[in-house]
């Protein structure tokens, strides 16, 4: 007999989805290679390249004739290194603004917020 009211594991709120409308909808997304191998957390903004299609750390320099725009946030942390993979990404849904991750010295503008609201991700500010 198995016991129903055993604890099977437990879940810790982090903050990141501030809300329930729009519903958070989850994707797969292909992260580019890195010459270093890196971690990427979770809740980390990502810019979909123009050339290749694949996603990068919102803030990260394009590579010349390419552009990066802002596109979808990282479901979970991800290694990343000397070869592209795919992953699942969040491509729309509400998200706490003060949660996102962008590349150091990078801060999210305006325009990065709107290319978001474009594709269906929202940002709030929620009291922590």
């Amino acid at each position: 007999m198995k016991e129903l009211s055993r604890l099977v594991g437990e879940m810790e709120y982090d903050g990141l989805i501030a809300g329930l409308n729009p519903a958070a909808v989850v994707g797969g997304g292909t992260l580019a290679a890195l010459t270093a191998e890196a971690e990427y957390e979770r809740g980390t903004v990502l810019a979909k390249s123009t050339k290749n299609g694949q996603l990068y750390i919102l803030g990260s320099t394009a590579a010349e004739g390419d552009t990066l725009t802002p596109d979808c946030i990282l479901c979970d942390d991800t290694k990343i290194g000397a070869t592209a993979q795919t992953t699942a990404v969040y491509l729309a849904g509400c998200f706490n603004s003060s949660k996102l991750i962008t590349a150091e010295g990078y801060t999210l503008t305006e325009a990065d917020k709107d290319k978001l609201r474009e594709r269906g991700i929202f940002l709030k500010a929620v009291a922590d």
